[in-house]
């Protein structure tokens, strides 16, 4: 058994197309198959949300850290915190939305994703913010029990547009 040992660097202005590569591939891989997600909907969403362009504009924004996850040196996961920024009712003086966190296919179950949320808290209670919250979509119970074993709690839901399928998400949210 081989044993991945993550590193965690911020993203920066160069990053743009290895992020979109990235958001695209485990985007992708974590959603294709569920019979809910049509292939026509997946991919207006993914061009939409994971262009180069749309990652550098993101990517210059102060309010918003990409955090990237690589084993021996290739990119393994990555995180996007967005501070600032709230929905109701999550309820919060100084936010940071979890907006995404994503391992690689061959990667998941090896300790990025909690190594990316480890990295995330410490970067969210660096900046003040005093609570943490995510959308995670109804029908992905891995990621719920995830959230659910970081502490997180379900307050309330939004509509997450995927293409032009409307689908809801639970909204989450952890007291820092």
């Amino acid at each position: 058994m081989s044993i991945f040992i993550p590193s965690i660097r911020v993203a920066g202005p160069a990053d743009a197309v290895l992020l979109a590569e990235l958001a695209f591939t485990t985007f992708h891989d974590a959603f294709h198959e569920h019979p809910k997600n049509a292939p026509e909907d997946m991919a207006a969403y993914m061009s939409e949300a994971f262009g180069v362009r749309r990652l550098e504009e993101e990517l210059s924004d102060p309010d918003a850290v990409f955090l990237i996850a690589e084993i021996d040196l290739r990119p393994a996961g990555y995180a996007k915190l967005l501070f600032g920024h709230l929905e109701e009712p999550v309820t919060a003086e100084r936010p940071v939305e979890l907006c995404r966190l994503y391992s690689a296919t061959e990667f998941i179950g090896k300790g990025v994703g909690q190594t990316l949320m480890d990295e995330s808290l410490r970067t969210a209670r660096k900046r003040g913010s005093d609570v943490m919250w995510l959308g995670v979509w109804e029908f992905n119970p891995r990621a719920r029990r995830f959230y659910e074993k970081q502490g997180f709690r379900v307050v309330g839901k939004h509509i997450f547009q995927l293409g032009s399928d409307p689908q809801t998400d639970l909204l989450m949210q952890l007291y820092l």
